[in-house]
């Protein structure tokens, strides 16, 4: 006999994102096959985004729903989600123009785009490693074929078959961890591996910690930490400039709150041997991004490199664990997510829509602020941001990040945290310094402007992420309180996990 709809009413409201997201990506797919066009398509896709987005508000209501033992939506999961739509919006208005607009056949990246931004959503809502894995392939296949887009180009096929290699051998680390960790523990619910571990007769064996280990290094494939980093230079110089800026985003974003979930409703983070090593992983990863980024002349490498030690910043944050670590995190991962999307962002209207042609060498950008002067300021603006200036998120990110790992006595990172840093700043007044130079292209009769020039839309996704960067960075309190909600709630995730998986089994 099926329950009466009043009982599956709360679940499906809490799931509303996500089957929006599912059904826009149908729709567009039908879209697709019926109207051989990018435009209206593209209008369907960016619809199907603010149409979930709101659907975001929904289950705000219901408080926190642990939907069969696979999803679990609340605050933490809902803030994630909601920052996944939006940078898939910014980088479905960058893609357009960048694939030649109407003038181009590339209606199926908007359908990539949407399942990515799905198997993103899934993975933030992950509360068990079946779910986990879905949501990281549907994620990672959409990739593959997103960043060899489009396939005719040499650049972003080779980059597109390096990183299909290399992601699954990440994957297929992380399927045998979670195999070590079900032998011994019999269940692959985070919730309950936590409550299994935090008896007192029960730990993690050999081949259990071995598990745990091969997990946490495939995670740290996918969000590129030290020794896992060499694939991100050539993935981010080789794919399209859209699509690095997603890359760079929503796929290291969903892992990293993934992450963090993990940890704390599976209690991994009372080990010292686990805290102990990613503090050895966070420090390096610091170290090696910003060193690596100072022997480069390409910018897409410099964001590369850059990003990397961006992610170490983020996992000093983690390691302090518990409410502050949460907020922390959550700030910083907004900062991230809104500066890299505006640096990729005007890498690609500098861009000719090939990915062969994007505008990498810093020569591409000496004397962009005399001929250029809007796009050289939101550049300078978000670079100013990565470095943590003050007046930007970024400065702030940092701030909440060094707050967090001092009151966890976590000196030797926040000592590297702050060297990385004043490294960084080298790098990033280089291409400061390359756009307010006298010397130009034009100087060596080089064509400086692209053939197209910034669409309407991306004139206005531009400026609203510059306000965003710099109103936040002035006012952060616009955000801060949803963040300490969601922290509150995180404090206490393992617990109320716990408890929802027990009321859902009837026990």
């Amino acid at each position: 006999m099926n329950p009466p709809p009043s009982a599956l009413h709360p679940d499906f409201m809490a799931l509303s994102p996500l089957i929006l997201l599912s059904g826009s990506a149908i729709v567009v797919m039908l879209a697709a096959a019926f109207c051989r066009h990018p435009r209206p398509v593209m209008m369907l896709t960016l619809a199907g985004l603010v149409l979930s987005f709101a659907s975001l508000f929904l289950p705000q209501g219901i408080g926190s729903r642990q939907i069969t033992a696979l999803l679990i939506l609340d605050t933490y999961a809902l803030f994630f989600i909601g920052l996944i739509f939006a940078a898939t919006f910014v980088v479905a208005v960058l893609c357009y123009r960048y694939f030649g607009g109407s003038e181009s056949r590339h209606e199926a990246l908007y359908i990539l785009l949407l399942l990515a931004a799905l198997g993103g959503g899934i993975l933030v809502a992950s509360s068990h490693f079946a779910s986990f894995l879905l949501g990281l392939e549907l994620l990672s296949i959409s990739l593959f074929a997103l960043i060899a887009y489009p396939r005719f180009t040499e650049r972003p096929l080779e980059a597109g078959i390096k990183y299909l290699i290399l992601a699954g051998f990440s994957s297929g680390l992380l399927l045998f961890g979670m195999a070590l960790v079900y032998a011994q523990l019999g269940t692959m619910q985070f919730a309950k591996i936590g409550t299994m571990l935090a008896a007192p007769h029960q730990a993690l064996e050999l081949y259990g910690l071995a598990g745990l280990a091969l997990i946490v290094s495939g995670v740290a494939f996918k969000l590129a930490l030290v020794p896992f980093h060499m694939w991100t230079p050539d993935i981010y110089e080789g794919a399209p400039a859209p699509i690095t800026a997603f890359i760079a985003t929503v796929s290291k974003g969903a892992m990293l709150a993934l992450l963090l979930r993990y940890f704390l409703m599976a209690g991994a983070h009372q080990s010292q041997p686990i805290t102990f090593a990613l503090s050895l992983v966070a420090v390096t990863t610091i170290l090696v991004g910003n060193l690596l980024a100072l022997l480069q002349d390409n910018v897409k490498r410099i964001l590369a490199y850059s990003s990397i030690a961006q992610l170490g910043y983020l996992l000093v944050g983690f390691l302090a664990f518990g409410a502050m670590a949460a907020e922390a995190v959550a700030y910083y991962l907004a900062a991230y997510f809104v500066t890299m999307l505006g640096a990729f962002g005007v890498v690609a209207v500098l861009s000719r829509g090939v990915p062969e042609q994007d505008s990498g060498s810093l020569a591409d950008y000496a004397g962009l602020f005399w001929h250029r002067p809007w796009l050289a300021g939101v550049f300078t603006a978000m670079l100013l941001s990565l470095a943590g200036i003050p007046l930007t998120m970024g400065f702030i990110g940092k701030f909440y990040v060094l707050a967090a790992a001092i009151s966890a006595s976590l000196w030797l990172p926040v000592i590297v945290l702050v060297v990385g840093s004043a490294i960084s700043l080298y790098y990033y007044l280089r291409i400061i310094a390359a756009m307010f130079s006298s010397d130009s292209n034009a100087d060596h009769g080089k064509e400086i402007s692209p053939p197209v020039p910034a669409s309407l839309a991306e004139s206005i996704t531009l400026a609203a992420l510059t306000g965003l960067l710099i109103g936040l960075g002035i006012y952060p309190a616009l955000l801060v309180p949803s963040l300490e909600t969601m922290a509150v709630q995180v404090a206490g995730l393992a617990e109320h996990s716990t408890l929802a998986y027990v009321s859902w089994n009837g026990k």
